[in-house]
């Protein structure tokens, strides 16, 4: 069975900071885990090529959201932390 990429990802992809209100994003795997913009973009082919098939190897995107409070956010991939709206002000 063929699935398909969900939109937000696809928004995600495309578009560093949400919009309106230009809030980071970043792409949610199936497996949890937490990949930001550039290496959505760098990884593009293997995400979308995961996530149509169901995969399940990590690259498989869930979909998108914004880091709102984590400062401590890291990318699962490439290990750069990922941008958050208000954290730095929650601490």
């Amino acid at each position: 069975m063929r699935h398909i990429i969900p939109n937000t990802v696809k928004y995600a992809a495309k578009n560093k900071y949400a919009w309106p209100g230009g809030y980071p994003m970043f792409v949610v795997t199936t497996d949890g885990g937490a990949l930001c913009v550039d290496c959505v973009r760098a990884e593009w082919r293997a995400i979308a090529h995961s996530t149509v098939t169901a995969a399940h190897d990590g690259w498989d995107a869930a979909g998108s959201d914004v880091n709102w409070e984590d400062p401590d956010l890291d990318c699962d991939h490439c290990g750069e932390k990922i941008e958050s709206a208000y954290g730095l002000d929650c601490r």
